[in-house]
């Protein structure tokens, strides 16, 4: 079973309890402090007793010139945190700052309110938690990613979030890159990380630990920008028909690797999906996906655009090479 069958399993058994590390929080929001100054951020994923993403902005409060955190929980989670006792209803937490300067979270500067509801992100009154945040710091739930994305877009959040990199592809979720309204963020090591959890790590790979799970292809999406979203990919390689073949069924050329787009191709280019950690939208222009939902879900113009006809081999629009399929591809062009 490979690196990531245990998140996609738990994604479809709706199991989305895999909770994040310390250390991968504070690697990724170092990059992002100049954004948070003045603002609300709100973690509407997160249980009191595991959430790292409460302690990190509680502990970094004053740092980060925060205005507001809130936090709220799914229902059955007990508050033992805040010397409340338990709770079997859902309960959203205010936190204001430190009140009696001796940088202790203390009982009394944590608000604790049971919610009427079940913490359910998509209910009222949870949408109505959400209208007060600037910004949405967490790891939603795997099996609901879909629904989570639009909601922020939806009421237009700043956002800072975790997902598997299976996401990108997402009928949903790909013209939101298309169109630069999200992108990736500075991401984990190697594309893997480790998650406290409550089940069985399956990983073929080594680095188990006790009491968390690895899981590959796992990324950090973002709408705030970030000075690796404007660095260049450094170009190197010179276009030859040889080396760079013409797909059967799309106006591109297949590059297999993104450090192999050539410097000199003005057309159309099929390249990985990894391509997406280097995106710069100043250098490239994101024009569609070729897999197995082009056909179903792209516009009609971006078909024309990128020259798609229907391949016998291409189960919906996966890009083909003498009758055969490749890999899941992004469709770019060079700008300039």
């Amino acid at each position: 079973m490979g690196d990531n069958a245990a998140l996609t399993a738990a994604k479809r058994a709706k199991k989305d309890e895999f909770y994040t590390q310390r250390v991968d929080i504070e690697n990724e929001l170092r990059h992002y402090k100049a954004h948070f100054k003045g603002k609300v951020v709100l973690c509407n994923c997160d249980d009191p007793r595991q959430s790292e993403f409460f302690k990190y902005f509680v502990e970094n409060f004053e740092k980060l010139g925060l205005k507001r955190l809130i936090a709220t929980c799914y229902k059955s989670q007990d508050v033992d945190l805040f010397s409340q006792g338990d709770c079997e209803r859902a309960i959203c937490q205010v936190y204001e700052g430190d009140k009696n300067g001796n940088m202790v979270l203390d009982d009394d500067e944590v608000g604790v309110r049971v919610l009427k509801g079940d913490g359910d992100f998509r209910s009222e009154e949870c949408i109505e938690i959400l209208k007060e945040a600037d910004i949405v710091v967490t790891n939603p739930p795997f099996s609901l990613f879909r629904e989570y994305v639009a909601q922020l877009v939806k009421y237009g959040k700043k956002f800072l979030i975790i997902g598997n990199q299976n996401a990108i592809t997402y009928k949903e979720i790909f013209p939101l890159f298309k169109e630069n309204k999200i992108w990736l963020g500075f991401g984990f090591r190697g594309n893997a990380a480790h998650f406290k959890s409550r089940y069985k790590d399956v990983a073929t790979a080594g680095d188990h630990r006790e009491g968390m799970i690895r899981v590959s292809g796992v990324m950090w999406f973002t709408n705030m920008d970030i000075a690796k979203r404007h660095e260049k990919l450094p170009l190197y390689k010179k276009y030859t028909p040889e080396e760079f073949p013409k797909y059967d069924n799309y106006d591109a050329i297949e590059v297999s690797k993104s450090a192999d787009i050539p410097y000199d191709y003005e057309g159309i280019m099929g390249v990985p999906i990894t391509f997406m950690d280097k995106y710069c939208p100043e250098q490239f222009e994101i024009l569609w996906q070729a897999s197995g939902n082009t056909r179903a879900s792209a516009p009609k113009e971006a078909l024309r655009e990128v020259g798609y006809h229907i391949h016998p081999e291409d189960r919906g629009g996966c890009s083909v090479i003498g009758g055969k399929r490749t890999y899941g591809r992004i469709l770019i062009r060079r700008r300039g």
